[in-house]
């Protein structure tokens, strides 16, 4: 218990050491500057097989030349624990600027259990990964060899690591590894493991470092330009097609409404004819059901609309890409003091919609999608327990993550709340709602709520999915996703296809006379998210070589995650849109 209460207080010291500076790029070791036979540490990270990029271990997991007793732990920022790494020292003898020709690390003496170990870890493509100088490192274990006597091959385990660093005066600009002299894996035998240290002088300058590690020819594709492009071109189109259809024909409806005339025959012809989105003007403002539920999702999307533009604004002027976890710590806090957002759009929503229980929905609003996220991350949570496995987050970042939320995310989303209901809670609606609800007639099937909302979601899917080609193959597929303009403009892409489709669907919904549209505009907008998680399945079986059950949880678990958050965005956005919309068309007809 002591161990978890000193965990839990160390992390929560990390983050308040990052909230005080603002930046979990600070969170290094040092200020990346070395003197001539500076000491410079070589920290071991974790292993894994390289297919399964989430299913990584202690990297003395596997039975490799351990450190004396009590090695140095690098802690870093909330981030990084989140993200399964754990950086050990080494104890490795390096010094700046100073030449090691072969030297021994220490002899591996092997025995069966040893061989069984790493023939497994052979077999299933283990890498490893380093870090000098926060600069990462990575290799494979070892290598399966052809042999003619045998069926299976050939285990052999490299024992030799070539360590080239390049400088530029007093700072390391570049690592690489290389791995040599392999020895085949049989009990009984000593192994010498060695390393040797070059340094070489480059003109590399220190804030350039990083761009080695960046995939310029992958990212910068003519490819991703032209869908970019073509996305940007879909919403001119869509929005000059939008604004053309829907002012064309609300012109004729508000023509035909305002017209007055004495003919009588005239008069009772309009009426019989009279149709569409006007005759429904008694109902149209009707409190949806499940008032605080919607108000809460609405709320709660409103922030991480908010959210992630912030977060890509930050990425694209701090280079957040550059740290470890920095992404995850900054989504992580900008949610948190994002909170008064969710709390005001929900408070006002519930309070202007007749809604009394405030308190239930502003709770509803501040737990509604952490606690779903806890619920996935602690089924993935006890996964990785079970395997042993780096990806299990420990106890005490668990609670420094509740501490968050408990002191500051659920204060401000009350906050939020109080300010909402007091600032933009008086009904303002322009049509009063008539006391007994009218019955929706009966249309065809493509203009049911449920058609409406499926189809809503193809085109904003149409607008992002190559970007979430990119998006999932840095996630899944060891690349550093850095190209964040793309990212802002394809999310404002998405914001507005989304807002364009879900008014033409309310339109065409309260066109059939059918006044529900509150939850359908919702779920028009939100369906994106099952396209993306569709889509998320076929990359699963297409494009990468996962396996097992472990991955295969962790993927599909992070995956509903993130489209749970991309479902409760668009939806509030589609909503929020159509609210606008069905305000401003219902404000400029004669309500009874």
């Amino acid at each position: 218990m002591s161990s978890s209460v000193f965990s839990a207080v160390r992390s929560f010291s990390l983050f308040a050491f990052f909230f005080l500076f603002l930046s979990p790029a600070l969170a290094s070791e040092s200020d990346h500057k070395y003197q001539s036979d500076d000491p410079v540490t070589l920290w071991v990270n974790k292993v894994g097989p390289y297919n399964n990029p989430q299913e990584t271990y202690n990297y003395y997991s596997l039975p490799f030349c351990h450190p004396g007793n009590n090695p140095a732990h690098k802690w870093g920022g909330l981030g990084e624990v989140l993200g399964g790494n754990e950086l050990i020292d080494s104890q490795i003898d390096i010094k700046f600027r100073k030449n090691v020709d072969k030297s021994t690390i220490c002899q591996l003496e092997l025995d069966e259990a040893k061989v069984r170990q790493f023939k497994d870890a052979i077999e299933n493509s283990y890498w490893f990964e380093f870090f000098m100088d926060d600069l990462p490192l990575w290799g494979f274990v070892g290598e399966l060899h052809p042999d003619k006597n045998s069926d299976n091959g050939k285990h052999v385990l490299y024992t030799h690591k070539n360590i080239v660093i390049k400088y530029n005066k007093d700072q390391i600009i570049h690592v690489n590894l290389t791995q040599e002299s392999p020895k085949p894996l049989e009990a009984g035998r000593v192994l010498d493991m060695t390393y040797s240290v070059k340094w070489l002088q480059t003109n590399v300058t220190f804030a350039r470092r990083f761009d080695v590690y960046l995939d310029y020819p992958f990212f910068e594709h003519q490819i991703h330009w032209f869908s970019v492009f073509n996305s940007f071109m879909m919403v001119i189109f869509l929005t000059g097609l939008v604004s053309m259809i829907l002012m064309r024909t609300l012109r004729n409806d508000y023509a035909k409404y305002a017209r007055e005339d004495d003919d009588l025959e005239s008069l009772e012809r309009d009426v019989s004819e009279e149709s569409g989105w006007k005759l429904v003007h008694g109902d149209v403002f009707r409190p949806p059901r499940y008032l605080a539920l919607l108000s809460a999702v609405v709320g709660t999307g409103a922030q991480l609309a908010m959210l992630v533009l912030l977060v890509i604004l930050l990425a694209i002027v701090g280079t957040l890409y550059v740290g470890r976890g920095a992404i995850v710590t900054t989504f992580i806090l900008c949610y948190a003091f994002t909170s008064f957002i969710s709390g005001y759009v929900s408070g006002g929503m519930y309070s202007r919609n007749g809604g009394k229980n405030w308190i239930k929905a502003m709770i509803l609003t501040a737990s509604l999608f952490p606690f779903m996220c806890f619920g996935i991350g602690f089924i993935l949570n006890t996964i990785a327990i079970f395997y042993g496995s780096l990806a299990a987050i420990p106890f005490g970042t668990m609670v420094v993550v509740f501490v968050i939320w408990a002191f500051i995310s659920f204060p401000l989303a009350l906050l939020g709340t109080v300010v909402g209901r007091n600032w933009s809670g008086a009904p303002n609606n322009p049509c009063r709602v008539k006391t007994i609800p009218r019955p929706i007639p009966e249309k065809k099937w493509y203009l049911t709520p449920s058609v409406v909302s499926m189809m809503g979601g193809l085109l904003p899917f149409g607008s992002i999915f190559i970007e979430m080609y990119f998006v999932f193959t840095s996630f899944w597929n060891y690349k550093v996703y850095y190209v964040y303009g793309f990212m802002l403009l394809v999310f404002l892409i998405l914001i507005i296809v989304t807002i364009c489709v879900t008014i033409v669907g309310t339109y065409f919904l309260l066109n059939a006379e059918n006044y529900h549209w509150q939850w359908t505009s919702f779920f028009s907008a939100a369906s994106t998210a099952i396209y993306v998680y569709l889509y998320s399945v076929y990359y699963y079986h297409v494009k990468t070589k996962m396996s097992g059950f472990f991955q295969t949880s962790f993927y599909f678990g992070y995956t509903l995650m993130f489209c749970l958050g991309l479902g409760i965005l668009c939806g509030a956005v589609g909503y929020l849109g159509s609210n606008l919309f069905v305000r401003r068309i219902y404000r400029n007809i004669k309500c009874d």
